[in-house]
């Protein structure tokens, strides 16, 4: 019983500390364009780079609520939610991105959201072994019902044919918005070992990662 108090308490404990960090970066980009930044370095470099390239306060405060939200440490409720919040984190991030490089076309934008959707959802499928291994499974639960995949099924390494049936139909959503970057490398790697993310080759890094960004973008692959 302890243990469980104990560990109730550490949740609330994060989720307060999350909350206010959260808080903090809020008020610090609503003070950053009245050209009041905070004196704290990283907030001071950011308030910098919004003068320098009049980056957009929108995906700022968007990357911020999302992950607010996302401090319940549930996991997503369906594919449609998860794409959501790669969305207001990830593809909002390359937006910001764009206008860094004075890129204003609303072709790259598309790509930036597509790319933003699927590195959200390949980062939710490296995750999963890790989250595992803390006991929590974050792979969305509309998916994992449609297979009759339990939470608990991930927690305990199940590699049965309906848990990769659930990888699959969580990586073919990737798929969907992107075929030809590098995210499709681990997707790729996925379906090679018949959609087990449990495979040790899937925990290795891309050492050729550099070399194939090179090769694609002299072939202008994006």
């Amino acid at each position: 019983m302890w243990n469980w108090r104990r560990l109730v308490k550490d949740l609330v404990s994060e989720k307060t500390i999350g909350l206010m960090r959260m808080q903090f970066w809020k008020k610090a980009v609503e003070d950053m364009y009245c050209d009041s930044p905070p004196h704290q370095p990283v907030a001071a470099e950011l308030w910098k780079a919004v003068k320098r390239h009049n980056l957009t306060k929108r995906w700022l405060m968007r990357m911020i609520d999302e992950r607010e939200k996302n401090l319940d440490d549930k996991a997503y409720r369906s594919i449609q939610e998860l794409e959501d919040y790669a969305e207001g984190t990830q593809s909002s991030l390359l937006y910001l991105t764009l206008e860094v490089l004075g890129v204003k076309d609303l072709h790259a934008d598309h790509a930036a959201s597509h790319i933003g959707k699927a590195q959200g959802i390949v980062t939710c499928l490296r995750a999963a072994p890790y989250h595992g291994s803390r006991r929590k499974v974050f792979l969305p639960m509309d998916v994992c019902v449609q297979h009759g995949v339990s939470q608990e099924d991930f927690l305990r390494r199940n590699q049965d044919k309906n848990v990769r049936d659930v990888i699959y139909d969580i990586a073919s959503q990737a798929h969907l918005h992107l075929k030809h970057v590098t995210l499709e490398d681990y997707l790729k790697k996925i379906q090679q070992v018949d959609f087990d993310i449990f495979h040790p080759s899937l925990q290795q890094k891309n050492t050729l990662l550099p070399l194939s960004l090179y090769i694609q973008s002299w072939r202008k692959r994006y």
